[in-house]
């Protein structure tokens, strides 16, 4: 699809800096909107697996809970990004708002008593579902709400709304916890964050597209054929996805590697601090990419990112207790959202407005839908031979992808070429 209007021009901040891109008021409105719903969505994050494992006390059923939640995103990112092009983009997204928000309710009236675990997934299954078809739509929308070159800031104060929500979501069920706010009133909470998100997009306008002419089979497959068609997209959904296998299914199994590694229980508020510990650092590592380093090449910060993760992951993998855990918990979040915003960016800025949300289709697929893979694969691993392994295997796999995401030399490489 073709982008028809353009955001105002008329910004008085450094291009490219997270000022200049909540200057936009469209941007300013959806930003806020969406950090109030993610901060609901994260505390339902922490305090369902943590459910599920108090429960069960089986990593692998967490794993299935994780694969529930983001196991859509693999298998429906394709289809949802054609779907939201047949229909105008404001309504699309209100409608994938409601389908979350009724599942996060079903959620919490289940909560409030002792359902099946299987009626739990249901659950989940249906919010998960409601969000791999809002994804590719919601990162195609996003860049056009400003100028092309607040891309960058843009996306890192996306990345905030993600992690800075991982911080204080984490941080409001630790508090409220100790006054006796229940599992199922959290979940209630979350369901009616939702309500951000859609007066929000009430209230601005979203730029209109022309449908991409695109047809038949080509529709679901002009994303692959982009991405085999252009080197560096085609690096960066590999790395993304074999990352995201390898060396994030710590995120999904949390409470198996906090009680298993450093001796802290799931249902504890050391646990919800740790959480917020680790969020507070992938905050401030996405916040990063559009302020301190705004003007730098993000294809070397690509690379700098993983190099930080290998040995924030280490440390963290022989972290034994409490407090090198939160020490570098912290590093490991940073690290971790340092990397994929700086990589988000590169992508992002590479693609056309006509193609942008068939390759984002590839890049959630990528960055949600093979971490429960992972979660599926490695949790009953992890309830027999511990989670240490999976933390060292990650910072492995990081370590390689440091020196093989090299798109600097890709791009060097594709302009000698062209010179032949």
């Amino acid at each position: 699809m073709t982008d028809t209007s353009t955001p105002s021009d008329d910004n008085p901040h450094k291009a490219g800096t997270v000022r200049a891109a909540l200057a936009s008021r469209d941007f300013r409105l959806v930003w806020y909107g969406a950090f109030a719903s993610n901060i609901g969505t994260w505390m339902q994050n922490v305090v369902l697996p943590a459910y599920i494992y108090h429960r069960t006390g089986k990593a692998s059923l967490v794993g299935l809970l994780i694969f529930a939640q983001l196991g859509p995103l693999l298998f429906l990112s394709i289809p949802a990004g054609v779907l939201a092009d047949k229909f105008e983009r404001r309504k699309w997204l209100i409608s994938m708002q409601i389908v979350q928000l009724v599942f996060s309710f079903a959620l919490a009236v289940l909560a409030l008593g002792t359902p099946a675990v299987w009626m739990l997934f249901l659950a989940a299954l249906g919010v998960g579902i409601g969000n791999a078809m809002n994804a590719p739509a919601w990162s195609a929308m996003l860049p056009s709400l400003v100028r092309p070159e607040d891309l960058s800031g843009a996306l890192a104060l996306n990345s905030t709304v993600i992690n800075g929500s991982r911080v204080i979501g984490p941080i409001i069920v630790a508090v409220f916890s100790q006054w006796g706010a229940t599992t199922a009133q959290f979940f209630f909470v979350n369901a009616a964050t939702y309500l951000f998100v859609i007066v929000a997009l009430l209230s601005v306008n979203i730029p209109t597209f022309i449908p991409d002419p695109t047809k038949g089979w080509r529709r679901f497959t002009r994303g692959l054929a982009i991405a085999r068609h252009r080197p560096t997209v085609r690096r960066l959904l590999i790395t993304l996805a074999t990352f995201s296998l390898l060396s994030l299914p710590y995120v999904g199994l949390f409470p198996a590697v906090a009680r298993l590694n450093f001796g802290i229980a799931e249902d504890s508020s050391t646990y919800k601090w740790l959480y917020a510990t680790w969020g507070f650092g992938a905050a401030l590592g996405g916040l990063a990419i559009g302020t301190t380093f705004a003007q730098s090449d993000k294809r070397r910060l690509i690379q700098y990112g993983f190099a930080g993760f290998a040995v924030s992951m280490l440390c963290f993998a022989l972290s034994r207790s409490p407090l090198p855990a939160f020490i570098f918990g912290f590093f490991l979040g940073f690290a971790y959202f340092f990397a994929t915003t700086a990589m988000v960016t590169v992508i992002q800025s590479r693609l056309e407005p006509e193609v942008r949300g068939r390759v984002m289709a590839l890049w959630f697929m990528a960055f949600g839908g093979t971490v429960p893979l992972g979660n599926l694969l490695f949790g009953p691993l992890i309830d027999r031979h511990g989670s240490q392994w999976l933390l060292l295997l990650g910072s492995a796999w990081a370590l390689f992808l440091a020196r093989w995401c090299d798109i600097k030399s890709l791009d060097d490489a594709a302009i000698k070429n062209s010179t032949r």
